[in-house]
């Protein structure tokens, strides 16, 4: 098994019941983080042990003789001991090794499961070009039901969560009708013509503990076709400390409302939009939303974003 993020909510439930499956697991962990930024050692902590993350495996006695225990900064668990022991307390045998290489595997087994999210494609890739025996992905695993369970067809178990001790939810799928349902009745209730999202993780990264917040596959499990695209915006200070320098007040505003109305559709390469960084939409409205909504205590059941499309030239 290689590659897993560091998560109880995430990867625990499925990890116990794999272990469950199995006799032995060799676990191999990314250094210094998970896919996700969770971090196992810092950087700086491998630039004074002389280790390369690239090209160097660390068994867990060379792991721990180089950097003993690290816990979480945010959690306060040692990932390392947490999912051993879980693996152990299942009654299989467990190994954990550490490289960034998924070939690596392979020195110690042909048949390997990878829990990766973002660069699962990669990873078969480079497993089944190598000479692995039997490669599964997450997405691999409940993407059809099993004795009458639950399952995604596209993403399996990825993008799950916890739900008990002994269950999980799955990624929202079948979500299309639903959108584009609430969309119908707004329009017939409101008058009004909404765009709708069903997002699961917002796609930033903490800068203080360099997570990157994605564990889902996607930040939108469906959206309505309004929401596909990127932004095509023009920087405003730029026109202002370039193009438009001399102007002032009225004259500044009125110049910078009609470069806005003139621009071209597609902006990308032009001098006037950079800074602009046109992400998908319905990654930028989904990182808004999920920081809005939060995942605790909060309860926001729906959020409401108002004059995003607005611009210079209407608000």
């Amino acid at each position: 098994m290689i590659f897993p993020i560091l998560s109880r909510n995430r990867f625990a439930v499925c990890l116990r019941g794999i272990a469950q499956g199995a006799k032995k697991i060799v676990l191999m962990l990314s250094y210094p983080s998970d896919e996700v930024g969770n971090q196992l050692v810092t950087l700086d902590q491998l630039d004074e042990a002389g280790v390369n993350p690239y090209t160097d495996l660390l068994t867990l006695q060379q792991y721990r003789d180089l950097f003993g225990e690290n816990k979480h900064p945010f959690t306060g668990v040692d990932y390392v001991q947490y999912y051993g022991d879980l693996i152990r307390q299942c009654g299989a045998e467990c190994e954990i090794i550490f490289a960034n290489d998924p070939r690596r595997i392979l020195d110690y087994t042909k048949e390997v499961l990878h829990c990766d999210i973002h660069s699962r494609a990669r990873t078969k890739r480079l497993l089944m070009a190598d000479g692995a025996r039997r490669v599964y992905g997450l997405d691999e695993i409940l993407n059809a039901p099993v004795n009458g369970s639950g399952c995604n067809e596209r993403f399996g178990l990825l993008g799950s969560n916890k739900s008990t001790e002994d269950k999980i939810k799955l990624f929202p799928r079948d979500c299309m009708p639903l959108v584009m349902e609430i969309q119908k009745r707004m329009l017939e209730k409101t008058g009004k013509h909404v765009e709708v999202m069903v997002y699961g993780d917002g796609a930033f990264k903490d800068p203080v503990g360099h997570i990157w917040e994605l564990a889902d596959p996607c930040v939108s499990a469906a959206n309505t076709p309004g929401l596909e695209g990127t932004p095509n915006e023009i920087k405003l200070k730029y026109l202002a400390d370039n193009d438009f320098a001399s102007l002032s007040g009225e004259a500044l505003q009125k110049a910078i409302e009609d470069q806005i109305k003139e621009k071209k559709d597609n902006l990308v390469g032009d001098m006037a939009s950079q800074g602009t960084t046109p992400r998908r939409f319905t990654d930028l409205l989904g990182s808004l939303s999920d920081l809005t909504s939060g995942s605790g205590d909060k309860g926001t059941p729906v959020v409401l974003i108002q004059g995003y499309f607005d611009n210079f030239t209407n608000i």
